[in-house]
């Protein structure tokens, strides 16, 4: 007789729109693997909506400390503002839970080596929303490009071209580094050139420029980088919230075809082409088809991938090294567009001033108090 799956009791940390919208469906359609036993939020009327939308066998609580001490769950799922996640981990961490946080997972690198420490003594995981690299055109893609079916990586583009109006910047914690922890290259773009790392690698080399030129913020709202790849591809990165005709995407020329996916906040199977060279015969091309089990890239996918590994016992995708190569893209990307030299990977260690604040206190860029 099959045994049933176990079921982990899951908390959810902050009922605002992305929990409820996101986490919320994905535990739902992980309901024979999860039971979402407790929820947090500060906002007593947010928290009674949610639990009503939820189930009554939620019980909510005002504070992560009372929530952890009451229920020890074993999956805390966190959606609040970016300057929570650290200490929200961390606690949820020690309590001997595995998390799954929104991005940015952390404000800085020195945030980022508190989160590890934590995991370190707790034997648990935290992993990072990064759902662009669960769908399966995206496994898919990947899988090409490291077996070297495509050719060698040559050239990509990655860009995040959004729109932001002052409304959305009217909430108080975005657009300020201690709040949100930077602009776009932080709170958007991260998603496209973190699905650019899974497809191509380490990098090793990044230029950059960052511009704040119509939103009255802390943090840029226009970032532009030039990337070498450890294989030697050369990459643009633009991340933007000034662009009326929204559009994400990701493209890598390789020797022999040119892979692109283009979406806006989520993408499918048919959101990626493939383009052949020249050279290449047509049976070959076939072959690169996107496979014909179409998996979105969504919160549901990657939840499902954080539970096979619970159940496997093994670090989860999306955390470890591999939330750190994201983050440190991130800083690197902000240090060379504020100092106007390129920056390597590994050159941000402990004691520089980007490994500390995004910002780095650099005196055009960094709170006036820090400045």
């Amino acid at each position: 007789m099959a045994l049933l799956p176990v079921r982990r009791r899951v908390a959810v940390v902050g009922t605002g729109a992305i929990v409820a919208d996101s986490h919320l469906p994905a535990l739902r359609a992980h309901t024979d693997r999860t039971e979402l036993v407790a929820a947090v939020d500060v906002d007593p009327g947010r928290l009674d909506a949610f639990r009503e939308l939820a189930g009554e066998q939620v019980v909510g609580y005002a504070s992560v400390e009372a929530m952890l001490d009451a229920v020890r769950p074993d999956l805390v799922l966190i959606g609040t503002p970016p300057s929570l996640h650290r200490e929200q981990t961390v606690a949820s961490l020690r309590a001997g839970a595995w998390v799954l946080c929104e991005k940015p997972l952390c404000l800085s690198l020195a945030e980022y080596d508190e989160i590890a420490a934590a995991e370190d003594a707790s034997g648990t995981y935290a992993s990072v929303i990064f759902q662009h690299r669960y769908g399966s055109g995206s496994v898919h893609a990947r899988e090409l490009i490291a077996s070297g079916a495509l050719g060698t990586p040559l050239v990509a583009h990655c860009q995040t071209t959004w729109h932001r109006d002052a409304a959305y910047y009217a909430v108080p914690w975005r657009g300020r580094w201690a709040t949100e922890g930077g602009g776009p290259t932080m709170g958007h773009g991260i998603h496209q050139y973190d699905l650019l790392l899974y497809l191509l690698g380490p990098w090793e080399e990044i230029r950059a420029m960052a511009g704040r030129l119509v939103h009255d913020t802390e943090s840029e709202d226009v970032s532009t980088a030039l990337v070498r790849f450890r294989g030697g591809a050369l990459a643009t990165v633009v991340n933007s919230v000034l662009s009326p005709d929204e559009v994400s995407r990701v493209r890598v020329d390789c020797a022999d075809a040119t892979v692109e996916l283009t979406h806006l906040y989520g993408h499918r199977n048919d959101d990626w082409s493939y383009t052949p060279a020249r050279h290449v015969p047509t049976e070959r091309a076939a072959a690169w088809r996107t496979p014909p089990h179409d998996v979105p890239s969504s919160h549901t996918a990657q939840l499902g991938a954080l539970l096979d590994a619970y159940d496997a016992g093994v670090r989860p995708s999306g955390s470890g090294q591999e939330a750190r190569d994201t983050l440190e893209f991130a800083a690197a990307l902000y240090k060379s567009a504020f100092t106007g030299r390129p920056v390597r990977a590994g050159d941000i260690t402990a004691g520089d001033p980007f490994h500390t604040a995004m910002h780095g206190g650099h005196p055009d860029w960094a709170p006036k108090e820090h400045a």
